[in-house]
């Protein structure tokens, strides 16, 4: 068979997803924290079963779920999964969830913030946090569901303007993190309600985007790439982000370490059936790897994250392979490379 059409065909099939069968995402070297909004759960009698296929599969260590309106129905399904469990504390207006694998985190406590009156303009969803330890070390992550809507105008003379709900919101946040956890491992995702691109004047992220020494947006090359791959595509929009402190900048830049829009539909034959019977939003990943051992360095493209590199045959590498790869980036870029040694 010609070398040539061989490498394509394999990257073809490698590609290619048939099925949510070959869905996957987490792995047992790194910490994998996965933000879903699963559209007003459950759309139709089909929901659930698709739902508890895609949790089982992308086998992430925690899910922060957003617009779980059947509470009961959720916690059926991640009992027929094993090794997890699942946390509410609000049951009303599409409710925040977590789902975690009981043998990957200890749970140290779970709880809502900014529950009060005086908060409810800003967050018509109180955050939940989740204080776990992963590895022998403490992790708080906040998950949240902003105010929808607006015009993408910031008005901040007008507190009910939707972008300026947001904004509060944000505000809120920093402060906290600033003051409560400023020397911890933070994760804050969730649907957000909002894009990062925004021009300075309009932009209810600026806060944290200009004190880019304590936090980072993840998922800004995401905001700043193709449509195709945003969580939003209705729209479209990139509306659901992944925030991390400081102390997980190192570990973000790993080699094996990657934030992605898991583009479900793609394993569900299309847009519309993903929409029809699951959500309107797409999940955003965050892979931590802390597995220092890296590949050889003439594999890593510093412009994207490689996802796999495979030989000719799809087998995965060494790390003295040498020869013809493949490699598979976070964009959905394919690469061929000779290496020698």
């Amino acid at each position: 068979m010609n070398k040539l059409f061989f490498i394509i065909l394999i990257s073809h099939q490698l590609l290619v997803a048939q099925s949510l069968n070959d869905l996957s995402f987490g792995t047992d070297t790194s910490l994998d924290l996965v933000s879903w909004n699963i559209e007003w759960f459950p759309k139709n009698n089909t929901t659930s079963a698709y739902v508890q296929e895609i949790l089982t599969n992308l086998e992430a260590d925690i899910y922060a779920l957003q617009e779980i309106e059947d509470t009961t129905l959720l916690k059926n399904i991640v009992s027929n999964i094993p090794d997890y469990d699942c946390y509410f504390k609000s049951s009303y207006y599409g409710g925040l969830a977590y789902v975690y694998n009981t043998n990957t985190i200890q749970v140290n406590s779970k709880y809502e913030i900014f529950t009060s009156s005086p908060y409810w303009n800003a967050f018509p969803r109180s955050p939940q946090v989740l204080d776990f330890t992963f590895l022998g070390d403490d992790y708080i992550i906040i998950n949240n569901h902003f105010k929808c809507c607006g015009d993408g105008v910031l008005n901040s003379n007008n507190s009910n303007d939707e972008e300026n709900r947001r904004l509060q919101a944000i505000t809120y946040l920093k402060q906290f993190l600033d003051d409560d956890f400023s020397n911890k491992n933070v994760v804050l995702l969730g649907d957000l309600n909002d894009i990062l691109t925004d021009d300075v004047e309009n932009n209810v992220f600026q806060n944290f985007i200009d004190d880019n020494n304590n936090y980072q947006f993840t998922d800004m090359q995401i905001a700043q790439g193709s449509s195709l791959d945003w969580s939003y595509p209705s729209w479209p929009s990139h509306l659901d982000h992944i925030l991390i402190s400081d102390e997980l900048f190192e570990d973000f830049q790993n080699p094996n370490s990657l934030v992605s829009v898991i583009r479900i539909d793609d394993y569900m034959g299309g847009w519309d059936n993903y929409d029809n019977n699951v959500s309107d939003h797409r999940p955003v990943g965050i892979k931590l790897d802390f597995n220092t051992v890296n590949f050889n360095p003439e594999l890593v493209n510093h412009k994207k994250r490689v996802v796999k590199v495979v030989n000719i045959l799809g087998a995965d590498l060494n790390i003295n392979y040498s020869g013809l790869i493949i490699q598979f980036f976070d964009d959905r870029s394919v690469e061929k490379k000779y290496i020698l040694k």
